[in-house]
Order: structure tokens, then sequence, then C-alpha cells
């Protein structure tokens, strides 16, 4: 509602953050730290610091950096859908406000903001469930938490009881967060009049406050994003080496495999779900629909831990069965190869290529479908040649946003991938664990530039949106 300078820009900008795991922002923030050294040690020798009792410099290696680093990463999730609730009101409400005596700020307290307040508690809870669900930037950080616990009680303890445990209590945390955020909203409705809908004309910020905004808008992209990205690339240039390192190809050919498998099933599975249920009238498969986004709210180390119980006993079961039938010990199957890798992504995944094939699905008017249909067209034909080309935006779309999570996926990976098998996630974690900056370098940039198309094609659907 204000314009200063630059805002177009970092209209965008502020989403760049996205691309940016936690993990690689937390490396990224430790190696700048070590640049730092020689600054504080000229604030030594200026002032005459002897000891530590002198001075006090934060400690890099801390909860509260950690916090930091957290959300320099995922506020734009907030950010986003605030934006989106914002552009959404009528200007008629605010105008209504300042009539009846109310100032600036009190027209945005008392209206502007109760009326964005379900998308701003619904990017918390987001944001709320991917801080469960990081484990890169805790461990790093040396902060025990429920995800680092599960990690420890399985990899170091070899205790699957104990790991199951501590996954059931952040599974019951995070169902908590979704109860509590709907409980919180429970007699709000909240209404815009499509008749009455005023824009807001935004006012030119002036003086001083122009430059205030354009630095309280500047900062969270210097450091959620330019920072880790700028020391990301200059140790990726300055290890060239690195870009034909075998390892680091490796890692990239796994990658592209599993998580373009990962987005091919899930795509295919969403848009013949969607489908299904477009033909069916059965009341049961609309009911049991919700039950999809169950493993996108769920902590990859939770998933991963599940998945990992469940598939080693139905190899169990497999192998035995195969041997007391044929004589035959063919060992396990799945557990410990690429396939419960790609399984744990598509479960993981599965609501964003829902939520993009749906509302692709929606766009398309059902009388389209039907006239195929009289002219003797079958279910099937009439998918593939009436709606996949009207889809085809969405169904590119879905397989993006899958293909780069799944890039960016770091604890369900951790848990389920074999002995040797390394994505660009668990390459930049193996380096990073190991202090080694550099090493991950490489493979941080590919992760990053990877994120950032995604990150481009949010902005432009927000843009369409809008």
């Amino acid at each position: 509602m204000k314009d200063f300078p630059a805002k177009r820009v970092l209209e965008w900008a502020l989403l760049l953050p996205l691309a940016i795991p936690a993990y690689i922002g937390a490396y990224a923030f430790v190696d700048f730290w070590e640049y730092a050294g020689p600054f504080q040690t000229f604030l030594r020798d200026i002032f005459g610091w002897s000891s530590a009792r002198d001075y006090w410099f934060p400690e890099v290696r801390s909860r509260m950096v950690a916090i930091v680093i957290i959300a320099s990463s995922l506020y734009p999730y907030v950010y986003l859908l605030a934006r989106a609730a914002y552009r959404e009101q009528s200007n008629n409400a605010i105008e209504v406000s300042r009539a009846l005596g109310c100032g600036p700020w009190a027209s945005f307290f008392r209206v502007g903001l109760p009326l964005a307040r379900p998308a701003i508690v619904a990017g918390t809870v987001v944001v709320m469930m991917e801080t469960l669900n990081d484990f890169g930037t805790v461990e790093y950080f040396a902060v025990q938490t429920l995800t680092t616990g599960i990690f420890s009680a399985w990899l170091e303890g070899s205790n699957v009881g104990a790991a199951a445990q501590i996954a059931c209590v952040v599974f019951v945390l995070i169902l908590g967060l979704l109860l509590l955020e709907r409980f919180s909203r429970r007699n709000i409705r909240v209404y815009q009049g499509a008749n009455n809908n005023k824009k807001p004309s935004p006012v030119a910020l002036t003086g001083t406050a122009r430059y205030l905004a354009l630095i309280t808008c500047t900062v969270p992209v210097l450091i959620g994003f330019l920072m880790p990205f700028l020391i990301i690339l200059n140790h990726a240039i300055g290890n060239f080496e690195q870009w034909h390192d075998p390892q680091v190809l490796a890692a990239v050919l796994t990658t592209l495999w599993v998580a373009g498998m990962a987005a091919l099933i899930t795509v295919i599975g969403a848009t013949i779900l969607i489908y299904g249920i477009r033909l069916s009238r059965a009341a049961l498969p609309r009911l049991l629909l919700p039950a999809t986004s169950i493993g996108y709210v769920a902590p990859g180390a939770v998933l991963g831990l599940g998945t990992l119980i469940v598939m080693a006993r139905f190899d169990h079961w497999l192998a035995d069965s195969l041997e007391t039938l044929f004589g035959i010990d063919v060992g396990l199957l799945i557990t410990g190869t690429s396939g419960a890798v790609i399984f744990a992504y598509c479960v993981r995944f599965f609501t964003l290529a829902y939520g993009s094939i749906d509302a692709g699905f929606g766009r398309v008017s059902p009388n389209l479908g039907m006239a195929a249909r009289s002219l003797g067209y079958g279910p099937a034909a009439v998918l593939r040649y009436v709606h996949a080309p009207l889809l085809r935006t969405s169904v590119l779309t879905a397989i993006l946003l899958v293909f780069v999570d799944s890039v960016k996926e770091l604890p369900a990976t951790l848990l389920l991938r074999p002995f040797g098998f390394n994505t660009l996630a668990t390459h930049v974690y193996d380096f990073a664990s190991l202090e080694d900056i550099k090493g991950a370098a490489v493979a941080a940039l590919l992760i990053i530039l990877v994120s950032t198309v995604a990150v481009f094609i949010l902005a432009k659907a927000s843009k369409g949106q809008n």
C-alpha cells in the first residue's frame, strides 16, 4: 500500500530465500563468520581488548543463530500468503475506518491485520512444520531437537523403538499445530465483496520513511539469499576441479534419477486420482482425499523412519515367502534401494502435485469432457485428447515443484539411502559435517540454481493470480 524505491524488484526478490535450503544457509553463515575473524581482531586492537571478559561477540553455533537462519529461509511462506491476502483486500474497509477517526496504524491493526489473519496464521503453521522437518541446520549448530533425536536414537543408538516413539511425538505435534490453526479461527468468517472490491492506491513515502522501507525490505533478501549465494558461488568458482569430480557427477545423476522418477510417478498418480474422482460420484474417495496431504505435513525424518520400518517388514515377509515356496534366498528387494527413497519422495510431495493439477482441472469446463463422451470417446481417450493438452502447464509446474523439493530433501534421504548412495543434498551434508564447506560448494550451488527456477515459476504464478 506504499510506494518506495525498488519496490517492484523487492516484491519478487523477497521470495528468493526459498531457493536456499536452511542447511545450506547455515553452512554459508558459519563460513561468513570466519571471514569476519580479521574484523574482530581489528576491533580488539582498536579498543584494547585482551580477553573474552572485555568484549562480547555472538556465539555462532547457538540456538539463536539457528533460529535466525531458519527464519531467513522460511519467512517467504508467510510473506507470500500475507501478500496475497492484502492484495485481495478492498480499500473500502480502510477508507471507512479512516472516516471513523482511525489513523493509518489504527486502520492497519483494527481492520487490515484481522482480515489477513487467516493467511498469516496458515503461513506461520507451514513455517513451524518446516522447522520441525529441519535436520541439517540444527544438527550443524548442535541444537538438540526432536528431529535430531530420531537420528541419534536410530543411527547412533540402533534403537528403532526409541526413534519411533520420538517420531510419534513429532507427528502428534504436527497434528496439534493443524488443529490449533483451525480452532483459532473457528468463529472467524472473512468475506470479500466481489462487486465492491476497490484496490488500494499506493501512497508514495517521502523523506526518511522511504529509505527505511527500502532497508527493511532489503535486509531479509541480503541475509536469506545474497549472502549464502555469493559465498557458495565464490567457493564453487575457486574450486573449479569439483565440477568434474566423479563424486559430484554421481550425485547429480542419482539426484536426477530419484527426483525425476518421484516427480513422474507422483504427477501421474495425482492426475489419475483427480480424474477418477471427477468421473466418480462416490463419496468415499472425496472423504479419503485429505489423507493424501499427511505425507507433506509429516517431517521427512518421521516419514523416512515409517517407510523404513514398513518396508523392512514387507521385505522380510516377501523374502521368507519366496524362500519357502521356491527355496531361493533373494534378500531384501526394496529396503536399502533407491526405490525406498523414491517412494518416500512420492508420499511426501504428493500434495504439491495434487494441488497444481487440481487447480488445472478446475479451469477446464466439464462440458468439454461431456461433449467428447457424447462423440464416442472413452474416459481414457478424453483424458488423453481433451484434458492433457489443456493441463500441460499445470502438469509441468507440478513436475518441477516435486522435482525441486525432492532435490532439497535431506532427512528422509539420510535415513533411507543405501550404502554409497548420494544425492546432491546428502553430498552437501557429508562434506559440511566434516567442516569442508569448499567441498560441498558445487553441489550446494546446483541445488540453489535448481530451486531458483522453481521460485521464479512460483512468482510468475503468484503474479498471474493477482
